[in-house]
């Protein structure tokens, strides 16, 4: 065992302000070696995302005890047995769904997650199996088989990605989250060809993701909704092509072929169907409520031969898409730097919290010396 300190959620549900409230502990806890498939990782850098906030607040429901981040990229400290396709020093970057890379669901080429991963993350173990972590004795939960907000973490080999050294920490961090999910659902699902214009509904750290990439990709036009006018302004820094606030939207009658909703709320998932083109398609990567609803109308749907697409994690392969994102950010067409609107320190997370939960926040990103 090893001794690490991380941000641990004891308790779902406490209320708002979330920096009185404090429902993240940060504490020092026990970390047992890697076992066989397994790797220790010194993290560098990790990302809060609104899939920590929704555990926080419940949307999410996990297991407590648990040590929270799935969005992390580290410095490989040890290789448990036979791991012998990594290196010591080697940075890798942690994906939150790992992929057995054998079950059904694997064979769809990323359309839908693993089926074993899926049920690990459920849990709250690692894809090998049983958790790694103890507080005073007691077993703490891993979060989606990363729990990056801490020092170290051990995690399945299925759960991280190698980048090359030139890529720094803090961009291969958002690469495994942010980037992944809303860079894939464009590349993976939108497929963008040329002419072919992006409208984003929902400017957070995925639907910022989405942006850069549509914009980086270069087909058309890539377009801003998003009910916060810093964050359409921000859209606007960042090379979209116009912004607006959703209603203005769907009243000037915007289109686009490639439509996708990245806010995780019923209304936004609405917009994104409403500026959806005759013959378009509406790709939706945000996490609502299980209890959300939306009212959209069917026929508008047979008459224009529109499509809605799910796409989780961005429809990603993480082996795949992570180096051909660390490519396309390595030429000059990705800014993952940009997304990163705070650094914070974990002593800070319970007010971060509060930062994203009022939406006035991209991407805060944790540092560890």
């Amino acid at each position: 065992m090893m001794k690490i300190t991380g941000a641990v959620l004891d308790e779902i549900g406490r209320p708002r302000p979330y920096a009185t409230s404090r429902p993240i502990s940060i504490t020092e806890l026990d970390l047992a070696a890697p076992g066989p498939g397994e790797v220790l990782v010194s993290i560098e850098a990790a990302g809060l995302c609104h899939s920590d906030l929704s555990v926080v607040d419940g949307n999410r429901p996990r297991p407590t005890p648990m040590l929270l981040g799935h969005e992390a990229a580290g410095l490989i400290a040890q290789l448990g047995p036979g791991v012998d396709d990594l290196e010591v020093g080697q940075r890798v970057v942690m994906s939150f769904l790992p992929r057995c890379g054998d079950c059904t669901q694997c064979r769809t080429d990323g359309r839908l997650p693993c089926g074993p991963g899926s049920a690990a993350n459920t849990v709250g173990s690692l894809l090998t199996g049983g958790r790694r972590l103890q507080r005073n004795g007691s077993g703490v939960y891993h979060h989606l088989g990363v729990s990056g907000f801490a020092d170290h973490a051990v995690v399945d080999r299925r759960s991280i990605t190698p980048v090359d050294s030139d890529v720094p920490a803090e961009v291969a961090a958002l690469l495994g989250c942010a980037v992944l999910t809303g860079g894939g659902a464009v590349i993976n699902a939108g497929r963008p060809q040329a002419g072919d214009d992006v409208i984003i509904v929902g400017l957070g750290g995925v639907g910022m993701a989405s942006l850069i990439t549509a914009v980086g990709l270069g087909q058309g036009r890539v377009i801003g909704v998003d009910a916060l006018a810093d964050k359409l302004d921000r859209a606007r820094e960042l090379g979209a092509t116009a912004v607006f606030p959703p209603a203005d939207a769907v009243t000037e009658g915007i289109k686009a072929p490639i439509v996708i909703e990245a806010a995780g709320h019923p209304r936004a998932f609405e917009t994104a169907v409403a500026l959806t083109a005759p013959g378009g398609t509406t790709i939706t990567v945000g996490l609502p409520s299980p209890d959300a609803e939306s009212m959209i109308k069917p026929l508008g749907l047979t008459a224009e031969a529109r499509t809605i697409m799910g796409s989780y994690l961005g429809s990603a392969v993480p082996s795949r898409d992570i180096p051909r994102f660390a490519e396309l950010w390595r030429q000059g067409r990705l800014p993952v730097e940009e997304l990163i609107s705070d650094r914070i320190r974990l002593d800070d997370i319970n007010t971060a919290l509060d930062r994203l939960a009022d939406g006035r926040a991209i991407r805060q990103l944790l540092t560890f010396p």
